[in-house]
């Protein structure tokens, strides 16, 4: 249940009788209202260990997902960071999508992924995305509206796909996150996915030498190298409950937000708990913040100037309410309503290029 679920829930609110269509599901790792619609998967679900490993078929993907029959539908919705707009609309529908990214792992991302990974599977991934990136642009064509979750998204819509977006921001559940009137704050917060773009390596390091103690909150493959590089101050504390999280982020001198992201809703569910944040001053950080009163930002990506920010925000003073009260104009109200009129714009005036 990351961003692009939560999304999904505030879409499923607004279309309670909606089918979905996915590649594959985990039901355990899924919310109850999303669960409660009719759900569909794919082709690839039937390839070995897809619920799990279904990164490694990409190259199934499109066909996948056009085998899909929706024949009958007069709307449909892609959410996507990666294919599911190439999807095939019947010619009298509409079809909007909800663009989280352009594939980053085929587009700005390319190299870093390709970087990450060993012969042949290299040599293997390069010929796939380079057939992905063709698709992917082609594809575009089949949508009759974009909207991008921030600005920074639709300016790579813009290029990549040569299309023009509306931007809505995504929600964060603001009854999940409470201001405590006396937080301990005698810690920082890290929360992130642990791979290597995210850069939880700039945190880590960060904090070697700093009489600070540093919480990292998430799993994933950059684990153990992060562990081996960690000063004693730092506390891994792999994937946390819901309600630890919450805990977390209220008690937390500041989170730390290393990477840039596309938007980011980890920043906005620490200032729902009234708690400031130190950002990598790119991408979507600069939309759901901003410097001197939600935190502060810093623009050298580096492990020394994470530190001068730590060292600025030190110096400064937030008002947890004023944060707070940030963070309230992102709202799901807000999402549902700014959805619901972009759907109707879609349904009255049809295609926008």
């Amino acid at each position: 249940m990351r961003g692009g679920e939560k999304v999904l829930e505030q879409i499923c609110q607004i279309f309670p009788g909606a089918d979905i269509y996915t590649h594959v599901i985990r039901p355990e790792r899924i919310s109850r209202r999303i669960l409660e619609h009719d759900i569909h998967q794919t082709s690839l679900s039937k390839l070995p260990f897809a619920a799990r490993q279904y990164k490694k078929y990409l190259a199934a993907m499109p066909r996948a997902l056009e085998e899909l029959d929706l024949s009958g539908y007069d709307l449909v919705i892609s959410s996507e960071s990666g294919p599911a707009k190439g999807v095939i609309p019947p010619p009298s529908s509409r079809h909007l999508c909800y663009c989280h990214s352009p594939m980053r792992y085929v587009w700005d991302h390319y190299q870093v992924y390709k970087a990450e990974l060993k012969w042949p599977a290299r040599q293997i991934f390069e010929r796939v995305a380079h057939r992905v990136r063709q698709w992917d642009v082609t594809t575009a064509s089949r949508v009759d509206r974009f909207v991008a979750n921030s600005r920074f998204v639709a300016q790579r819509i813009e290029r990549y796909y040569g299309r023009s977006a509306a931007v809505l921001h995504p929600p964060v559940d603001l009854a999940r996150y409470q201001v405590t009137a006396n937080p301990a704050a005698d810690y920082y917060l890290l929360v992130s996915e642990l791979v290597s773009y995210k850069r939880p390596d700039l945190a880590v390091e960060a904090f070697k030498g700093l009489d600070r103690t540093l919480i990292v909150a998430g799993h994933g493959p950059e684990r153990k190298r992060l562990q081996a590089m960690a000063g004693p101050n730092v506390r891994f504390m792999g994937r946390v409950s819901d309600a630890d999280l919450a805990g977390l982020y209220a008690n937390c001198r500041a989170l730390i937000f290393p990477g840039e992201e596309d938007f980011g809703i980890v920043p906005l569910e620490a200032m729902a708990s009234g708690r400031p944040v130190i950002a990598y001053g790119s991408g979507g950080a600069l939309e759901s913040g901003e410097a001197g009163k939600t935190g502060v930002f810093f623009q050298d990506q580096s492990a020394q100037g994470l530190r001068a920010a730590i060292r600025e925000f030190e110096g400064l003073a937030f008002s947890p309410a004023t944060i707070r009260a940030h963070a309230e104009g992102f709202s799901e109200e807000r999402f549902r309503a700014g959805f619901q009129d972009i759907v109707a714009d879609l349904l009255r005036h049809g295609r926008v290029i």
